[in-house]
C-alpha cells in the first residue's frame, strides 16, 4: 500500500532531524510523484486547509491570552486562589493548582500556564520549605488543565482538522478541566498531610472578596467566552475576536500597564506562534488527506475490530497509543496530524468525536510533562533551579492522578458531553 511507503518516509525524514513541517511536506510530495497525481494538489489542499473562519479563532485566541499576561494579571490570580484554598493542607500547592485553573481560562495553554505561574509560585513555595522538586511538579502537572479549560487552543486546533464542532469542543472542556484540578488537589491534600506541608490562615470574608474583586477580570475572561457562545450571540472566533477587545480594553484602558511597545512585543510574539501552527496545519492537513484517501483509517478499525468492538476498550487502546505519541511529539503537532486519521475510526465505533477529542488533547498534553520531549519540565526545572533527572523524579508521583483523571473522563463520557448537549442538543451544534 502506497500510505505505508509515504509513513515509511515521513519517519525516515524525522529520524535525520527534518523538521516535522518539512517531512511531512517531502512525504505529501513524494505521494503525489508515485500516484502520478499533479504536485499543484499540495498547495491547493495545504491553502484550503487554512482558508477558514473557523482557524482564525487560533491566533484571536493566543493573542487574547498574551493580552491577559501583558495586563499582569497573575498575581491577582494567585492572591485570589489564596484566598479560598490557602488554607487547605498543602496550602501553596493547592494555590498552584487553583491558579491553574483560573489561568487556563485566559491562556488556553500549558507552556504559558508553566512559565507564568512557575514563575511566582515556585520560589513562593520553596521559600515556606516545600521542596524545590514538589514545587516544580505540582506546577507542571496542575498546568496540563491549560488547554481543557475554555478557551483552548488544543481544542480549537482538534475542531479545526477534525472538522468537529469547535463550540461543542470548548464547552466540552469545562467539567473535565475541573475534574482533573479536584482530583490533583484530593492527591496533594494527602501527601501534604503526610509531609506536614504548611498552610495559610483561613482568610476572612472580607480578604476573600478583596481578592476575587481584584482578580475578577481573570474570570470574566471565560466567562465572556462561554457565555457568548451558549447564548448564541456569537461563534468561536468572534468569540476570540471579542475577548482580545477584551484584554485590550484591560490593558490600554483599565489597568494602563500596556503601552504600544509592549502590545507590539505581543502582536509579534503572537504572529510568529500563529505562522508556526497554522504553517504545520496546512501541511499536515494535505498528510492527513492522503492518508484518509488511502483509506487508513477504515484499515486502523478493522485491526481494531479484530480486537474488540467495543467502545471503552477501544477508547483506551487510543489513549495508550496517544500516550506514546506524546513522549516523542508537541501534542498541537500530533493533534493536527493524528486527529483527521482516528477521528473517523473512533466515529465508527460509536464514540462521540467531542468526548475524542477532550481525551486525545489531555493525554497529548501528559507529553508535555513526560521526557523526553517534555517541555513543561525544562521550564519548571529551570525556574526551581534543579536538575533534569531531579524533575522527573519529582514528577513521578503526579501521574497518578493525571492518568486517574485519564480514566475517569474515559469512563464517564457524559462529563465531556453533559454541557454541550445541554447547550446544542445532542445531534450536534
Amino acid at each position: 500500500m502506497i500510505a505505508t511507503l509515504v509513513t515509511l518516509i515521513l519517519l525516515a525524514l524525522l529520524m535525520t532531524g527534518m523538521p516535522l513541517v518539512f517531512a511531512m511536506g517531502a512525504a505529501s510530495a513524494a505521494y503525489l510523484y508515485i500516484s502520478d497525481i499533479d504536485l499543484g494538489m499540495l498547495t491547493q489542499r495545504m491553502t484550503a486547509s487554512v482558508d477558514s473562519f473557523v482557524i482564525l479563532a487560533i491566533p484571536l485566541f493566543y493573542l487574547a491570552g498574551e493580552l491577559m499576561n501583558a495586563c499582569q494579571l497573575t498575581d491577582r490570580i494567585v492572591a485570589m486562589a489564596r484566598a479560598f484554598v490557602g488554607h487547605i493542607h498543602g496550602g501553596l500547592a493547592q494555590v498552584n493548582i487553583m491558579a491553574s485553573m483560573i489561568f487556563a481560562g485566559m491562556s488556553g495553554s500549558a507552556t504559558a500556564d508553566t512559565a507564568a505561574l512557575g514563575s511566582i509560585l515556585i520560589p513562593a513555595m520553596k521559600k515556606e520549605g516545600y521542596p524545590a522538586g514538589f514545587s516544580a511538579a505540582v506546577t507542571v502537572a496542575s498546568a496540563m488543565i491549560g488547554p481543557i479549560i475554555p478557551p483552548s487552543i488544543g481544542m480549537v486546533i482538534f475542531g479545526a482538522v477534525a472538522d468537529v464542532s469547535i463550540g461543542r469542543l470548548l464547552l466540552a472542556g469545562i467539567i473535565p478541566g475541573v475534574t482533573i484540578g479536584i482530583v490533583q488537589m484530593i492527591f496533594t491534600y494527602f501527601i501534604a498531610r503526610r509531609r506536614m506541608f504548611p498552610r495559610h490562615p483561613r482568610s476572612t470574608l472580607r480578604e476573600a472578596a478583596r481578592a476575587t474583586y481584584h482578580g475578577g477580570p481573570a474570570l470574566l475572561f471565560p466567562a465572556i467566552v462561554v457565555g457568548g457562545i451558549v447564548s448564541g450571540v456569537f461563534t468561536p472566533t468572534e468569540a476570540a475576536a471579542v475577548a482580545v477587545l477584551y484584554g485590550l480594553i484591560l490593558g490600554l484602558a483599565i489597568y494602563r500597564n500596556v503601552g504600544p511597545r509592549k502590545l507590539w512585543a505581543t502582536v509579534l510574539q503572537v504572529t510568529w506562534g500563529s505562522v508556526r501552527v497554522l504553517v504545520i496545519i496546512s501541511v499536515a492537513s494535505a498528510f492527513s488527506w492522503i492518508m484518509v484517501r488511502e483509506q487508513v483509517p477504515q484499515v486502523i478499525a478493522g485491526v481494531l475490530g479484530t480486537v474488540t468492538s467495543q467502545p471503552v476498550p477501544i477508547l483506551f487502546i487510543m489513549v495508550a497509543f496517544l500516550l506514546l505519541v506524546g513522549l516523542l511529539m508537541i501534542s498541537s503537532s500530533a493533534e493536527i496530524v493524528l486527529a483527521p486519521i482516528l477521528v473517523p475510526v473512533v466515529v465508527q465505533f460509536g464514540i462521540d468525536p467531542v468526548h475524542f477529542g477532550v481525551l486525545m488533547v489531555f493525554t497529548l498534553i501528559i507529553g508535555g510533562g513526560t521526557p523526553p520531549v517534555g517541555v513543561l519540565l525544562y521550564i519548571a526545572q529551570d525556574i526551581a533551579k534543579i536538575s533534569f533527572s531531579q524533575m522527573v523524579r519529582a514528577m513521578l508521583p503526579f501521574y497518578v492522578p493525571l492518568f486517574a483523571a485519564i480514566v475517569i473522563l474515559a469512563l464517564f463520557p457524559q462529563l465531556s458531553l453533559w454541557i454541550p448537549n445541554m447547550v446544542f442538543g445532542v445531534q450536534g451544534g
